[in-house]
């Protein structure tokens, strides 16, 4: 029930272990809406749609350790149909988030005999975006490798010990009051876990082993790039995405292979990521941030109907942002500043999301082909991030620093959902 790769890789920043842990323990383990065993099913839930068995594999044990029955690891179909109802705006989440609309909280809100509570659906809702965040941050890092689960283990990871999630910690203000505090209800301690491995070996058909992902030739991948750049006439943009024709480096046929494990977690699996500007025209239109904005916005309203969780989001964005990354920027050219907000950006442009005052011409300047094909896949398509692409694309890259982008992708692809996620319950309370 370890977490041990994601914080091997996040202690090369521990300011930032140590808010995200705050906020991965309160969103598990601390009172909130929610019952503690929906939580890990909701997280199995998020992690099935990017194909992310590192995440699922430990929610499932964590499931298991909260009293779960272990009925519901059977699939969606034996769920109560108030989780399952929560299937769509999962997917929507998951892969196009502009598309969710307040008809789809309504759904969940009306009165009858499986409805949410806007409270419950706020707990809900950070949980999908955050599970889906860092299965991104997973794939992204090698963490899903590294773990031997026939993966590729590219990255060498910060070498911290045989340690468990909570101890991971030790030495920060934090670690200590993880765990103290309700030490019997943490999952992520290192109790024993052999009785309830079997439990779970008893469930899943097919749990060990999973095939090795194929990649497109040199030539494929070289052809994905075409139309990558956001054109620039006379000095405005012309583009209205910098990502539009970016493709990730996936199997020939567009599926990624061993995921049949994971599909009683999800309903409609070929639902994915489309390219924003490729959107039809009667779809939602371009988010303005200035029009709404996690800071004068979505802050308030989340941590009034889930109490203190805007506080621990709002620390780790502030965090991620003020990570060093003055090498990174010197390389391009740039300030640390301008370098960071050109990366947040542009994740937040693929999701449709715009600032007035940024020029988004600054994005093809600051950011490499290949970096930006990297960004992208991790934060649209993580289940198709593969090996060589930290030999090919991030040779310029330290591998602190390469960990520092990822959490660039996994903050600014969170904050993202939740945007979007909390626009629509605010238009619904409206």
């Amino acid at each position: 029930g370890r977490l041990e790769a994601v914080t091997q890789q996040m202690g090369y920043h521990p300011q930032y272990l140590d808010s995200f842990l705050k906020t991965q323990h309160y969103l598990m383990h601390m009172d909130g809406p929610l019952p503690f065993d929906c939580r890990h099913y909701i997280a199995i839930m998020a992690a099935a749609r990017h194909q992310c068995r590192y995440l699922v594999n430990l929610h499932v044990l964590q499931f298991l350790r909260a009293g779960g029955d272990p009925q519901w690891l059977r699939g969606l179909e034996f769920i109560p149909p108030k989780l399952r109802n929560l299937n769509e705006i999962n997917k929507i989440l998951a892969h196009r988030p502009w598309l969710i609309t307040k008809e789809h909280i309504e759904k969940l809100l009306k009165i009858s005999e499986w409805s949410w509570s806007l409270a419950e659906l706020v707990h809900a809702v950070v949980l999908l975006a955050h599970c889906h965040a860092l299965a991104s941050f997973v794939f992204g890092c090698g963490c899903e490798q590294d773990e031997g689960l026939g993966g590729r283990g590219s990255l060498k990871p910060l070498s911290l010990g045989n340690q468990c999630f909570c101890e991971a910690t030790a030495g920060n203000s934090y670690s200590q009051e993880l765990l103290r505090i309700n030490r019997k209800r943490s999952l992520d301690s290192c109790m024993e876990l052999d009785s309830l491995r079997e439990r779970m070996q008893r469930i899943h058909v097919e749990t060990e082993g999973r095939d090795e992902m194929r990649l497109l030739q040199q030539d494929r991948e070289e052809g994905e790039g075409q139309g990558a750049e956001v054109g620039v006439q006379g000095g405005t943009e012309h583009c209205s995405d910098p990502s539009a024709g970016l493709s990730p480096l996936a199997d020939t046929d567009g599926v990624v292979t061993g995921a049949t494990n994971l599909a009683c977690y999800m309903q409609d699996p070929d639902f994915g990521y489309q390219d924003f500007a490729r959107r039809d025209e009667d779809q939602t239109q371009v988010f303005r941030v200035q029009d709404y904005s996690w800071e004068d916005h979505g802050f308030s309203l989340v941590n009034r109907l889930y109490s203190d969780i805007g506080h621990l989001l709002d620390e780790k964005f502030r965090m991620v942002d003020g990570l060093q990354s003055s090498a990174m920027a010197k390389r391009q050219g740039c300030e640390p500043s301008v370098f960071k907000r050109g990366i947040w950006n542009y994740i937040h442009c693929m999701f449709g999301i715009r600032y007035d005052d940024y020029d988004y011409a600054e994005v093809n300047q600051l950011l490499e082909r290949m970096l930006k094909v990297y960004i992208k896949t991790v934060t649209c398509y993580p289940e198709k991030t593969n090996s060589e692409m930290f030999d090919r694309f991030w040779k310029q890259f330290k591998h602190s620093e390469k960990v520092h982008v990822n959490l660039l992708i996994l903050e600014a692809r969170m904050q993202a959902e939740l945007l979007y996620a909390l626009q629509a319950i605010t238009q619904y309370m409206i």
